[in-house]
């Protein structure tokens, strides 16, 4: 029994990684569909494999590392031929989200996303301090070897930080969100929700198609999301419009129209950052007032069930006639 164990426990971390690198790879190859060119340099607005990687850390832990390495090594290979340089890139997408992860689970992050703190925890952790190293080695990888100028280097780590920061803020929470339980939806709920689906799907082309640059239209959207629902509501509708204002900034397109691929990069990511962040907060705040909701009415309602009882049993003596109920000290005289 003891040595099927021990061999069942690699045998399952094997099969966790192999099923990583299939979801970085595929992860990888929808990220290229929206790669824009800045600097003559070709960057993703939003990487999704990023998010891959955190959500599959968290959950199946630091031993499937191996699968993130192995799928950076396969999108590298499907786009070119692999050099020795693209260690540095895979090594700096492997230890990217570790460092992530290390920092959420010190902080105590819930995979749950039900407190304010989680939801901050990962913007300014997993997100933003974790990506630095995955755009550092990266770029500064590119131009130690002389494919890459020193006066784009900037720009480029830029695009790159960022894309990287997007996968986790936009990819992360739905990949956690749909692995943990959650209580089910009243029906009224699920109307509304049938109503959100209808109007995202209405509104979000007509505001990123649109030349008069309507995103703002969508923002209301995402705050109705986290108000009235959940925050996985949110992150889709987060993530939907994310999507459609990279494929309009693909085709210039829409509110990306007559810019240079500079202000079309700074634009897009603005949008996409306030939305993830609007999103991911504001939704994680309800969650956690929700919770907090239920626990003080968990708790009154625990509360007047003692009262109950203490009332019941003052009440006991007197209905049963017990001596000293009709105030004699039940003495014999």
């Amino acid at each position: 029994m003891v040595d099927a164990e021990r061999l069942r426990r690699p045998a399952k971390t094997a099969l966790e990684a192999l099923a990583v690198a299939v979801l970085y790879f595929a992860a990888g190859r929808l990220g290229l569909l929206g790669a824009l060119g800045v600097e003559d340099v070709v960057v993703t607005p939003i990487w999704p494999p990023t998010g891959v990687a955190v959500a599959a850390l968290l959950v199946y832990g630091v031993q499937v590392w191996p699968g993130i390495a192995a799928g950076a090594a396969l999108v590298i290979a499907s786009l070119t031929t692999l050099q020795p340089t693209a260690l540095i890139n895979i090594t700096g997408n492997t230890l990217a989200p570790l460092c992530a992860v290390l920092l959420l689970r010190r902080v105590g992050f819930r995979l749950d996303i039900t407190r304010l703190r989680d939801g901050l925890a990962l913007v300014f952790l997993g997100a933003l301090a974790a990506m630095l190293v995955s755009a550092t080695m990266g770029v500064g990888g590119q131009l130690l070897t002389g494919d890459l100028a020193s006066d784009d280097f900037w720009p480029l780590w830029l695009a790159w930080w960022v894309g990287d920061a997007m996968g986790v803020l936009l990819v992360t929470p739905l990949l956690l969100l749909l692995l943990a339980p959650t209580r089910p939806l009243a029906i009224g709920r699920w109307k509304e929700r049938g109503c959100l689906f209808l109007v995202a799907v209405a509104l979000v082309p007509l505001a990123a198609d649109s030349p008069m640059s309507l995103l703002f239209l969508i923002f209301p959207l995402l705050i109705w999301a986290a108000l009235r629902l959940r925050l996985f509501d949110s992150m889709v509708c987060a993530l939907f419009a994310s999507v459609l204002a990279t494929f309009a900034a693909n085709t210039e397109t829409g509110a990306f129209m007559h810019m240079s691929n500079v202000e079309v990069m700074v634009k897009l990511q603005a949008f996409n950052g306030a939305a993830a962040l609007t999103a991911l907060l504001l939704s994680s705040l309800v969650t956690e007032q929700r919770a907090t909701r239920r626990s003080v009415q968990q708790a009154c309602d625990e509360l007047a069930e003692v009262l109950d009882h203490l009332s019941a049993g003052e009440a006991m003596p007197e209905e049963a006639g017990w001596p000293g109920s009709d105030g004699n000290d039940g003495t014999r005289t």
